[in-house]
């Protein structure tokens, strides 16, 4: 049967020699774009479900180098069907258990109730992602999968991975979330897909990237084996008005001309308040002055902290008396910042 054929990296709007940071990075912005909890337009369920596919695809280096052995076959919206007896794509085996997994930190799953593109399971097959991979070589076994498959005996389920994101407001206070996660069971009958919702612990202070494990919620063991573990990727949204750098925060302060030459305290933001910071006397635009301890928990005990960036801004437009002034301080100044 032809299908439509999926152009992944113009999905992402990537080049086909695009870097895994930069598939991720291209995701992570139409991702949150199109998520229909944000993107009200008609037709934002369905593009972000095919982002959710094409990076399912183009961030697997196993399935990426399957998808580009198509060749010359790219051409966005085509019809393509597999030459005879082209198997390289690995079904599951008949009566295996596989599953399909997918994960959305925002609420419930835009993936519920439905599944990938007749392209991409065409290719994949409906199981590709489960024990499937293990069988056909795509990754690792669990410890005792090899043996217990062979004996008939128990078995321990595979690890699940996935990311979710929280503000950075959440990072620094630590926050209690609710995740959905929906996975594709094949077994000898008919697939089916089961919605699982989780209450996640996030700690005080945790840094972009670090992993969480939560023992047992990942893949059914086999004949009564335990499950495996699921472990999340936190990433953290990027902020309006805060910049992170690893532990430390960055925030820009802007100041006045006078504040900058004379000194003064002030108030500066900082997650969760403000907190005073005292200018010194000629400070210069782009100076960074720290305040200790105000950004995240990179290590117990140990905080990262918060740098302000100084900017001087200049009123762009002047009441006659402060025009005046600046005349004034112009023909009396001995300052020549361009004397060489």
């Amino acid at each position: 049967m032809a299908v439509k054929f999926q152009d992944y990296y113009e999905v992402l709007d990537v080049p086909r020699g695009a870097s895994q940071d930069e598939i991720r990075k291209a995701y992570r912005k139409l991702a949150r774009k199109y998520h229909p909890d944000i993107n009200k337009t008609k037709d934002a369920e369905e593009r972000f479900k095919k982002i959710g596919e094409a990076y399912e695809v183009l961030s697997d280096p196993d399935k990426r180098k399957r998808y580009d052995t198509l060749g010359e076959n790219w051409s966005s919206g085509q019809d393509f069907t597999p030459p005879p007896g082209w198997d390289f794509f690995g079904q599951p085996s008949a009566g295996g258990r596989g599953r399909t997994f997918h994960f959305e930190g925002f609420g419930d799953s835009p993936f519920e109730g439905k599944g990938f593109s007749d392209f991409f399971e065409m290719l994949f097959g409906r199981g590709f992602g489960g024990l499937g991979d293990f069988e056909s070589g795509d990754r690792a076994a669990p410890a005792g999968f090899e043996a217990g498959r062979r004996n008939g005996g128990a078995a321990t389920g595979g690890d699940h991975e996935a990311e979710f994101t929280i503000t950075l407001e959440e990072a620094y206070t630590g926050t209690r979330k609710q995740i959905a996660l929906q996975t594709e069971e094949t077994g000898r009958g008919r697939p089916s897909r089961t919605v699982k919702r989780i209450d996640v612990t996030v700690p005080a202070g945790i840094t972009d990237g670090k992993r969480l494990r939560l023992a047992g919620q990942g893949a059914r063991g086999r004949s009564g084996g335990p499950a495996g573990d699921l472990y999340l990727t936190v990433r953290i949204a990027p902020h309006p008005r805060f910049r992170l750098k690893g532990a430390d925060i960055e925030v820009d302060v802007p100041i006045t001309p006078w504040e900058a030459a004379l000194g003064a305290k002030i108030e500066v933001p900082i997650v969760g308040g403000t907190a005073t910071l005292t200018l010194p006397s000629g400070i210069a635009s782009g100076k960074k002055l720290r305040i200790k301890g105000k950004g995240l928990l990179a290590r117990p005990g140990q905080p990262g902290d918060l740098y302000a960036v100084i900017q001087i801004e200049v009123p762009k437009a002047l009441t006659a008396r402060e025009r005046q002034l600046f005349e004034e301080l112009a023909r009396t100044s001995s300052f020549k910042p361009r004397r060489q």
